[in-house]
């Protein structure tokens, strides 16, 4: 799974303990089911209420509950209606290793279907990419392409895209609009065969290394990144960038990644770059997993720094630029257009919204405007209904940042959270960006993707790594 679109569909890697006992383990993914359908462990208490699977290969669709443990309270790991599970496995033919997809259709309705069995495989990908794209540029093959943060970054320095797979509907859309027609709306397991390219560039899926999931180490999408260098593999990219979570780097998956790349004949370095260091608006880590094959790989030079930290070694450097740079000339009150969209929040909100000044945060609010939970959560979550600073850069934008409870995301001075226009722009993206999508799937798009100021900084190194000149005007206004 790309990873760009976890908040509608989950991946369920299918075991031998699976397919004795007809179930699939839910472990991790309580957060994907809402609170209200976890029952009573015994179905003589009551259910929870019911969800609705829509199981491929079912005629009738699946009404069950998930029970909790009588013990803990936890959720259990398997739905509490199971006779379905036998007939799915058998109808696609399931087996040991094979991996199958939850996708959420609406509040309490879910679609179950094949993901990764060999014999779902009725389309084959027949597209033909081998035909050269217009330019005359070097050529870079997108994977797990998300919404096309990576992907600007080096269509702005030249790069022609060969190739960009992404299995979310919506980010495809919005690939096309700004990037590429040579787009491949798939999983990356579907694709038998990849072009040649200069560079092989993507993130693979970060859920089971990030420090907000629970880091299953079973967790299929933590193997996305086979696929990855299956693409390594086939195109043999002179260089290869690879994009995820500074988790990773401390992950036994990244020692076979780093094994994997030099039996390919790659010599390889990674490290964690913070994107304010290259002209970003937003303190955002990333570990960065570069190998090559003509030469050893390094990493782009920082063009900013933090102005608290300027020394001799930095003092050429611009300061890092902050959310008065990204979002200040922006209306208080979002217009309704181009994404600068507001919510409709309770009068109870606002009064929280008002209570918060400048770098405050929920230990701002009153008693009386407190939630119990945060009354009683008495560590941690400093950045929970956070309000920014005008003369620093954001946090990290993730998915969310429409919901203040989730991070520090209210506005500098406006008694609001950050708009979509806004998020995009301090994660630098430019301000005529074409989105396609829900305002969920168009906040998902922006909250995971590279901040593309950082993937030109990268991709303009990459150039010059391959002994091409780099242009004078590679960079956003």
């Amino acid at each position: 799974m790309s990873g760009r679109a976890g908040h509608r569909k989950r991946l369920i890697c299918v075991s031998d303990a699976n397919i004795r006992a007809s179930h699939l383990y839910l472990s991790g993914h309580a957060d994907f089911f809402p609170a209200d359908c976890f029952g009573p462990a015994s179905a003589m208490a009551g259910h929870g209420k019911l969800l609705t699977l829509q199981v491929d290969g079912l005629r009738e669709p699946v009404l069950t509950d998930i029970p909790t443990d009588a013990r803990t309270g936890k959720p259990r790991r398997f739905f509490r209606c199971r006779g379905w599970v036998r007939e799915f496995f058998k109808k696609h033919g399931i087996k040991n290793g094979d991996t199958v997809c939850v996708e959420r259709l609406g509040s309490h309705r879910y679609r179950v279907s094949p993901f990764d069995a060999k014999g779902e495989r009725h389309n084959p990908w027949e597209m033909n990419f081998d035909s050269e794209p217009l330019g005359n540029g070097p050529r870079v093959i997108e994977l797990f392409a998300g919404a096309g943060g990576m992907a600007l970054g080096f269509k702005d320095a030249g790069f022609r895209t060969v190739l960009a797979n992404e299995w979310d509907r919506d980010a495809c859309d919005t690939l096309r609009n700004n990037i590429t027609e040579r787009v491949l709306n798939c999983a990356i397991q579907e694709i038998e065969r990849f072009p040649e390219a200069d560079v092989v560039a993507g993130g693979p899926p970060c859920q089971g290394f990030s420090n907000l999931g629970e880091r299953i180490p079973s967790d299929p999408r933590n193997q996305l990144w086979r696929h990855y260098f299956r693409c390594v593999k086939q195109a043999r990219p002179k260089i290869f960038v690879l994009e995820n979570v500074p988790p990773l780097l401390q992950s036994a998956e990244f020692e076979e990644m780093r094994k994997l790349a030099i039996g390919l004949g790659y010599q390889v370095e990674a490290r964690v770059l913070n994107a304010a260091d290259y002209g970003v608006p937003q303190t955002r880590k990333r570990a960065i997993f570069i190998g090559s094959r003509i030469g050893a790989p390094s990493f782009p030079l920082p063009t900013h720094c933090d102005p608290a930290k300027r020394n001799l070694i930095n003092q050429s450097l611009a300061e890092w630029r902050t959310v008065r740079d990204a979002i200040g000339r922006l209306p208080l009150i979002p217009t309704g257009i181009g994404w600068h969209i507001g919510r409709n929040p309770t009068p109870k909100s606002i009064e929280r919204y008002k209570s918060v000044p400048p770098g405050g945060n929920r230990w701002n609010l009153p008693d009386d405007l407190m939630p119990d939970c945060w009354k009683r959560k008495l560590k941690g979550g400093t950045d929970l209904f956070g309000r920014l600073w005008w003369d620093r850069p954001s946090v990290t934008i993730r998915t969310e940042f429409y919901k203040p409870e989730k991070g520090r995301y209210l506005h500098p001075t406006a008694h609001r959270p950050i708009t979509h226009l806004e998020a995009a722009l301090l994660q630098s993206f430019p301000e005529d960006y074409s989105w396609c999508g829900s305002t969920i799937s168009v906040g998902v798009q922006i909250g995971n993707a590279v901040p593309p100021v950082l993937a030109l900084a990268l991709a303009a190194h990459v150039r010059e790594m391959l002994g091409l000149p780099t242009g004078q005007n590679m960079q956003f206004a």
